[in-house]
């Protein structure tokens, strides 16, 4: 019975694991080729540790399946630390001052939308396809 549990446990904790938003690890240049490979979108967090909403936003909404869903058909997505250098770059570049800042680029730099703020995962899914729609 315990082992039961356990393949039980382990295969949900499988499932979680793929419905969550794939976060790409590189440079902004490496992630702008892999769009241009997959024929996407950019999607970049700037978030900090520190910041509340930010984690709500990681722990609540881009671990949802629908979410990653949405991101896998329109985005490579990645995450910048404001408190690293490229973040702070990119906050400079786009920012008003105030995380959690998400910005979505065509493939050739250009900067098609922001979304400022943490959200329910249902209406930050709207902004986005709005954005995505243009």
């Amino acid at each position: 019975m315990k082992r039961l549990f356990l393949l039980l446990v382990l295969s949900l904790a499988v499932t979680v694991a793929e419905a969550q938003v794939r976060w790409i690890e590189g440079s902004t240049d490496e992630v702008r080729e892999m769009a241009v490979k997959s024929d996407k979108l950019v999607f970049i967090d700037l978030y900090a540790d520190w910041c509340g909403p930010c984690q709500m936003m990681n722990n609540r909404v881009f671990t949802r399946k629908e979410v990653g869903d949405f991101f896998d058909r329109h985005f490579v997505a990645a995450k910048y630390n404001i408190e690293r250098p490229t973040g702070r770059k990119l906050m400079q570049l786009y920012g008003k001052g105030s995380i959690p800042l998400y910005l979505v680029f065509n493939t050739e730099g250009e900067l098609l939308g922001t979304i400022l703020g943490a959200y329910p995962h249902e209406e930050f899914v709207q902004h986005l396809e709005r954005i995505v729609k243009r």
